[in-house]
């Protein structure tokens, strides 16, 4: 892959690849998958979504052969822990390739997001959430979150939550507990950083007006961020596919801040 490497002495960059689904159907090679993906991409009722799901993980995998040499078809991905019948549990893992990158997938709405870092990682992108949804919401969240939000204008809310919201699933997503641990278990707050979880780095990231993201690394200090958005003609080419996302040159750069208040964007 075609990169920039950080200076002498600076952490390696965090990569974030950002995926759009094709213009149709026919445009997504889906015999990429397994079986077990294809049969939970049939499991979504509407067509938009089990498009949306397709898409973003023959992009994982697709993104995933830049880094290992491995074709997409010939990957295998698999789970922390497995039921016995097949079925991933925890936090997805590269499976049989020694050094293999960490790596999580989000999507939503027609975005979906992959980070491949070589410390475990979360990331989770969602659209902005509606003022019902923020109030169905705010119930589960950790009291000292839903002080904050109670705190700030009714028409901040939706945005606040939004941003909260993603923080909190890449951090459960970089755990491998998922929801399961219970949204109120852990303080993801921008208020009190003392109080959020030790030994990660929580942050958001910058998108679209339309959608919102986060990503949760293991361990302490600021980390570069490197963005690339990937063309669907890139992304889904019948041909070379892999080589064209390798090439692609660095995007937008950003810095995933320990102390999130601090935290800018650059230009490339």
């Amino acid at each position: 892959m075609t990169t920039t490497r950080p200076p002498h002495g600076a952490r390696d960059p965090l990569d974030i690849w950002l995926l759009p689904p094709p213009d149709s159907p026919r445009d997504i090679p889906a015999t990429e998958l397994n079986a077990y993906e294809r049969h939970r991409a049939e499991s979504y009722r509407r067509p938009d979504d089990r498009r949306m799901y397709l898409a973003a993980h023959v992009g994982l995998r697709r993104v995933l052969a830049v880094y290992t040499g491995i074709d997409p078809d010939r990957l295998r991905l698999g789970g922390e822990r497995y039921d016995g019948n097949g079925a991933r549990q925890g936090r997805p893992r590269v499976l049989g390739v020694p050094g293999a990158p960490e790596f999580s997938l989000s999507h939503s709405h027609g975005l979906a997001l992959v980070v491949v870092s070589a410390e475990r990682v979360g990331a989770d992108v969602q659209r902005l959430p509606s003022p019902a949804t923020v109030a169905a919401c705010l119930p589960s969240l950790h009291p000292a979150e839903r002080a904050e939000l109670d705190a700030l204008p009714e028409a901040e809310r939706p945005s606040a939550f939004g941003r909260l919201w993603v923080r909190k699933e890449a951090y459960l997503k970089g755990l491998g507990t998922g929801l399961a641990r219970g949204a109120d278990a852990d303080y993801l707050g921008e208020a009190g950083l003392a109080a959020r979880p030790a030994g990660w780095v929580v942050g958001n990231l910058p998108l679209c007006l339309s959608h919102i993201a986060a990503v949760a690394l293991r361990g302490n200090g600021d980390r570069p961020i490197v963005m690339r958005s990937v063309p669907p003609e890139y992304l889904y080419a019948a041909h070379g596919a892999v080589e064209l996302i390798g090439g692609m040159p660095p995007g937008l750069r950003t810095v995933l801040r320990a102390d999130p208040a601090s935290a800018r964007a650059t230009a490339p």
